[in-house]
């Protein structure tokens, strides 16, 4: 799934560049994947391509964001309205990929009822009521690490299935529900591992 998500990035670039064709070389070198490894993780999901032509960059892209389920809107919850929040919301590529954020949530007296983007924030209390309107199924969780569990079980209450987690903290969540973590943090620790040269040494 996340190669398709990879190849899904690139064929939208090169279909607004209006780039009709690739072969799967060609999206090898794009994406830096294998081009056996690409060819075999279409297969899997059906016939895709023709010999000597290549792959039709527009079908191509319809059919994977089918297979990824984001070929039609798909609505998101977001918990913390903190400046990471913000950011989230006002993400263009976001609303580029069919997803949405239909909704804000934070616990902040003094954040809730206020704008955020075109959103009012709304009382994390709220949430399980106002996402059997939404049916969202999808949620955000931009929070400290210590409020981070709490918030997982509301959205889970609030019958979310799948969560995007910007908090430095391992969610501990039932089987069944799909989960990724975004550390800005640790993702650092290894790129200063790397900018010291200490992988040319090891």
């Amino acid at each position: 799934m996340e190669r398709l998500a990879t190849y899904l990035t690139y064929l939208s670039k090169l279909e607004a560049h209006g780039v009709e064709t690739i072969s799967s070389a060609e999206m090898a070198a794009r994406t830096g994947m294998n081009a056996a490894q690409f060819r075999k993780d279409l297969s899997h999901f059906g016939e895709f391509g023709r010999p000597g032509i290549g792959y039709n960059v527009r079908e191509l892209t319809r059919r994977i964001a089918r297979i990824l389920k984001v070929d039609c809107e798909q609505c998101v919850l977001l918990v913390g309205a903190g400046n990471l929040g913000s950011a989230i919301v006002g993400y263009p590529a976001l609303k580029a990929q069919n997803f949405h954020i239909v909704a804000a949530f934070d616990n902040d007296r003094n954040k809730i009822g206020r704008k955020l983007w075109d959103l009012r924030i709304q009382d994390i209390s709220d949430l399980k009521k106002v996402n059997r309107k939404l049916n969202a199924r999808i949620g955000i969780i931009a929070v400290p690490a210590e409020a981070a569990q709490q918030v997982a079980a509301a959205l889970l209450e609030a019958d979310i299935r799948a969560i995007l987690n910007f908090a430095p903290v391992t969610l501990k969540l039932p089987p069944g529900i799909a989960a990724r973590n975004v550390d800005f943090v640790q993702e650092l620790a290894v790129l200063s591992f790397y900018a010291a040269g200490e992988a040319t040494r090891e």
